[in-house]
């Protein structure tokens, strides 16, 4: 399924590596990263809580799956307070990350603009690292016309 050109928000992830904390066992590996951020966009712009983890579970097959969860703070587009709850999934095989990777978002929202649109489950996320740091933009998916 494609996604539109356009995202609807970016965020620019900011890891703090002091505070990763590790495990490894018999089975697989577990690494969870802090990190805080800034977030722009056409229906949002504000900062990622210094709270945000991002765990990444690798088993003995070398198939690692990622979870990052994380708080947004700041305005949605018609100008008022409000956050925005996100949690992002994406799973990668032989233990590396493609360059783009390609995630799946949940979003909530206390704001009743971003609400409709946030709430559908209806985006994708791809995820870039680059020589300002890794940076994670999430799009709507096109859906099909269908005819009647």
């Amino acid at each position: 399924m494609k996604h539109k050109s356009t995202p609807i928000l970016e965020v620019h992830v900011e890891t703090n590596p002091e505070g990763t904390v590790m495990l490894t066992s018999e089975i697989g590996s577990v690494k969870m990263i802090p990190f805080k951020g800034t977030v722009t966009g056409p229906i949002f712009n504000g900062i990622v809580e210094p709270c945000g983890v991002d765990t990444q579970i690798t088993n003995q097959n070398e198939v690692r799956h990622m979870s990052a969860r994380y708080m947004l703070t700041g305005t949605d587009r018609d100008g008022r307070d409000c956050h925005i709850y996100v949690e992002n999934n994406g799973w990668f095989t032989d233990g590396a990350r493609p360059t783009p990777f390609r995630t799946v978002p949940t979003f909530i929202t206390d704001s009743p603009a971003l609400a409709p649109l946030l709430h559908r489950n209806q985006f994708v996320g791809e995820g870039l690292r680059d020589e300002s740091g890794l940076w994670i933009r999430f799009y709507e998916l096109q859906t099909a016309n269908k005819s009647p």
